[in-house]
C-alpha cells in the first residue's frame, strides 16, 4: 500500500471516530446536565404518545437517558452498530439515524402507550440493528451480507428486545426504530 492509501484510511477513521463521539458526547452531556442541573426534568422532551407537544420527542428523545446504566447500554451498542453502519459509506450512518430519528419516532408517537414517555437512544440502535440485519438481503454483495451475518451472529439476542418485556422498557421504539431501519436498507439499497 501507498502513502496516499493509508492517508486515505487514516482520514476515514477519524472521520467516523468523529462523528461517533460527537454523537456520544451530546448523549452524556445531556445526562449529566440532566441529573445535576435539571434534576430529571429534561425527560419530559421525550416522546409523548398522542400528544402534540410529545412530538418534539422525536429530535430529543434519542440525546436522553433513565440514568447512568441505560446511557453505559446505549452508549456501547450506539458506537458498535453505529461504526458498522458507517463502515461502506458515512452517508449510509446519516440516512439511517435520520430516518430511524424520523419515521421510527413518529411510530412510536402513534403507537405508544398514552401517558408514557419515550427517552433513549436505543431508537437509534434498533435502526441500526435492523438496518445491518437486512442489508446483506436488500444489496446483495459480499460486504453487506458478511455483516448482516457478522451482526446476527453477536446481536441476534437484541432482537427480543421488540417484543414488549418489562415496564418501563420501551418495546415500541425498539420495534418502531427496527422497522424504521429495515426501510432504510431496502431505500438505500433501491438507490444503488
Amino acid at each position: 500500500m501507498n502513502y496516499r492509501k493509508y492517508n486515505s484510511i487514516f482520514r476515514k477513521i477519524k472521520s467516523h471516530v468523529n462523528i461517533l463521539m460527537g454523537f456520544i458526547s451530546i448523549f452524556w452531556v445531556s445526562e449529566f446536565l440532566d441529573v445535576l442541573i435539571f434534576k430529571g426534568s429534561l425527560d419530559k422532551f421525550g416522546i409523548i404518545p398522542h400528544n402534540l407537544i410529545g412530538l418534539r420527542g422525536i429530535l430529543f428523545a434519542p440525546f436522553l437517558h433513565a440514568g447512568l446504566n441505560h446511557l453505559i447500554a446505549n452508549t456501547i451498542h450506539f458506537i458498535v452498530l453505529g461504526w458498522l453502519v458507517m463502515l461502506q459509506k458515512i452517508s449510509d450512518f446519516w440516512i439511517v439515524t435520520l430516518l430511524t430519528m424520523i419515521v421510527g419516532g413518529i411510530g412510536v408517537w402513534l403507537f405508544g402507550g398514552p401517558g408514557s414517555v419515550h427517552i433513549g437512544a436505543s431508537i437509534i440502535i434498533f435502526g441500526y440493528l435492523g438496518f445491518l440485519l437486512l442489508r446483506g438481503y436488500f444489496q446483495h454483495n459480499f460486504v453487506s451480507i458478511f455483516l448482516s451475518i457478522v451482526v446476527c451472529f453477536f446481536y441476534s439476542g437484541l432482537v427480543l428486545g421488540i417484543l414488549p418485556s418489562r415496564s418501563g422498557i420501551s418495546w415500541e421504539g425498539h420495534l418502531c426504530g427496527f422497522l424504521s431501519g429495515v426501510f432504510a436498507a431496502k431505500l438505500i439499497a433501491s438507490e444503488k
